[in-house]
């Protein structure tokens, strides 16, 4: 439901465990033995969670802009992007910066030739550098940012 978001919440920097497929009684469980805020849109979910005081929020917005403007107004979520902070979108791991001439054989002959920084999941083994995909990325972060700023 939230996969998404889940993604955005660990480019920013925020461990955000993500599960698709698991029971609501096992989602309010991880939550309250792990002590994580339960993010959802799921209104059944959200007063099944609180009722067992587990900490949820029930999260509004149309669109990934919208939400992250919401969780940021609701729950102080920073909507800077920083690499020394964030988190694989695709394993959760913490990112490390990495060397061009260490992850060459896992990247494009071009994107070697045209960006300097990257950083690599010790974990899953991803490389991440600010490709032409960025442009959207901060231009999400930037509607979230104005969308904050109104509400």
């Amino acid at each position: 439901m939230l996969g998404k978001l889940a993604r955005w919440l660990r480019m920013l920097g925020h461990n955000a465990k993500y599960a698709r497929d698991l029971d609501d009684e096992i989602l309010v469980k991880i939550a309250k033995t792990e002590k994580r805020v339960l993010l959802t849109k799921d209104s059944e979910l959200y007063k099944r969670a609180t009722s067992k005081h587990a900490e949820a929020f029930l999260v509004e917005g149309e669109n990934e802009a919208e939400r992250l403007a919401f969780l940021s107004m609701h729950l102080g979520i920073d909507l800077k992007f920083n690499p020394n902070i964030s988190r694989c979108p695709k394993c959760n791991a913490k990112i490390k910066p990495a060397k061009k001439e260490e992850i060459g054989n896992k990247i494009p002959r071009s994107t070697q030739t045209f960006y300097e920084e990257f950083w690599e999941c010790p974990k899953c083994g991803k490389v991440y550098w600010q490709g032409a995909h960025w442009k959207r990325i901060t231009e999400t972060l930037s509607d979230a940012e104005r969308i904050k700023k109104k509400g």
